[in-house]
């Protein structure tokens, strides 16, 4: 019976921190960077406007972990799991879902060519 209660508590952690949010290459945010670019990274854009004849972008995204960071996390989850039976979800469980990566947004502006010309961070 214990063994089948760890098992079924067994990885929550481990699935919780490699399913977090991926890490996004913020750095495209500068001045010069085509807009396709940034649309591969980020998506479409949450706002899309003109003012005084330039188009203007907010992107908002959740700036999340490398893969490396996200599996390192999993296997230490998954080691301590098989070490205390199971007993660490009641720790690993809650601790990773403090993990949930920061909420980011920037405004850019573009020139004629649709590349960047102005970029603000709103939320960091």
């Amino acid at each position: 019976m214990i063994i089948l209660f760890s098992i079924m508590l067994t990885s929550c952690s481990v699935f919780m921190a490699a399913k977090q949010p991926d890490k996004k290459n913020v750095d495209l945010f500068k001045v010069g960077t085509p807009r396709s670019m940034l649309l591969a990274e980020f998506g479409m854009p949450t706002v899309s406007e003109s003012r005084e004849g330039k188009k203007y972008e907010i992107y908002k995204f959740v700036q999340g972990y490398s893969a490396g960071a996200k599996a390192g996390r999993a296997v230490f989850h998954g080691a301590a799991d098989v070490l205390t039976l199971g007993l660490w979800e009641v720790v690993g469980t809650p601790v990773e879902g403090t993990f949930s990566g920061d909420e980011m947004a920037y405004e850019v502006r573009y020139d004629d060519e649709s590349r960047v010309d102005q970029v603000i961070a709103l939320k960091k």
